[in-house]
């Protein structure tokens, strides 16, 4: 079942709208289902695998860690390509299948080209491939990988990853196109977005801090140094200091492999620093300045300055996307190889 999005005045805090929400999603549940554990993601639920893989997770985990000791952008990399997968088709591990010769996949989609840590993924389901063949899906390795990747350095759990999805078969770009979120979306167009994946403005704004970690390729918001209205001029709401030093990085509007941290300061700690960079309206993106365009994000902005409030909506907000039109029970398949139907 689709998450219930409640109809509400923005100018509410955080807390009551997850209070009010909370509530309503518990009747719904109670109502509908009988039991609440059934109601969110489907069949979804803790320790999936507790008796076909036991040790799924942790072999997931331990594989993870290894590579994101050596590599430092996974976290981003990982969260990033979590989030791709489940804006088109849910969360079924599609934007891990190649093109075909008969099919252009999501991976070679324009927004798509710049994900990175394909190969690291597929190292990671061989791994638990050697233990349990054909019982762990490549979209379960991918949501845990990006939770644990994300939480390494933490030595704990940011959030909790529900597991028994299965891995969709489907995988076009045109679906990749028109589903992704665009980084020079207004207000509106991003609340369209994510409206329809069953996610509401709270998720917008708290999913938005993901952009504390990894890079921003200079195509993805020159135009708003170099030619903002199509007049060669600069968007006036991005500080004028920060955009001094974009255009030292960022020569021209045709630069399409120089990168800068989308969070200055911030590119490999996961924090809550980037709602103050955005307050500061030095949000790299159009789509991360666009959550100042309207007074009920930038309440939620406000409260998000909270570390702790962060961390919690974060993790309430990762659950709730984690289990966005999810493939459960018979429904698709467990791939061997995550880039190849079976």
């Amino acid at each position: 079942m689709a998450e219930l999005v409640l109809p509400m005045p923005f100018p509410l805090s955080i807390s009551k709208v997850s209070k009010m929400r909370n509530q309503a999603l518990i009747l719904l549940c109670i109502v509908v289902f009988g039991v609440i554990g059934t109601c969110h993601g489907g069949s979804l639920r803790k320790k999936y695998y507790k008796k076909t893989c036991p040790n799924a997770e942790e072999i997931i985990k331990k594989a993870t860690e290894k590579h994101v000791g050596n590599d430092p952008t996974l976290p981003a990399r990982f969260l990033r390509m979590h989030f791709h997968d489940c804006f088109v088709r849910g969360c079924d591990g599609s934007v891990l299948l190649n093109s075909t010769t008969n099919n252009s996949a999501e991976k070679d989609a324009i927004p798509n080209l710049t994900l990175a840590g394909f190969d690291v993924i597929d190292d990671i389901k061989a791994e638990v491939e050697k233990k349990c063949p054909n019982v762990v899906s490549c979209a379960d390795v991918l949501a845990l990988a990006a939770r644990d990747a994300v939480s390494f350095k933490f030595q704990r759990p940011l959030w909790e990853v529900l597991t028994g999805r299965r891995d969709g078969r489907v995988s076009r770009v045109s679906e990749a196109m028109a589903n992704l979120p665009s980084p020079f979306s207004n207000f509106t167009t991003l609340v369209r977005n994510f409206a329809n994946q069953g996610l509401n403005v709270h998720d917008l704004v708290v999913l938005s801090g993901g952009h504390t970690i990894g890079v921003g390729h200079c195509n993805a918001f020159s135009n708003r140094l170099y030619n903002f209205t199509g007049r060669g001029d600069q968007d006036p709401s991005l500080n004028p200091t920060y955009a001094a030093f974009l255009k030292t990085q960022c020569r021209n509007l045709t630069d399409n492999t120089t990168f800068v941290p989308m969070d200055p300061g911030s590119v490999f700690t996961f924090d809550n620093n980037y709602y103050v960079t955005v307050k500061q309206n030095k949000g790299l993106l159009q789509s991360d300045a666009a959550l100042l365009t309207n007074k009920g994000s930038r309440n939620i902005v406000n409260e998000l300055l909270d570390p702790k409030k962060f961390f919690t909506e974060f993790a309430q907000s990762m659950k709730r996307m984690g289990a966005i039109n999810v493939l459960t029970g018979n429904e698709g398949e467990i791939r061997k190889k995550c880039f190849v139907v079976n």
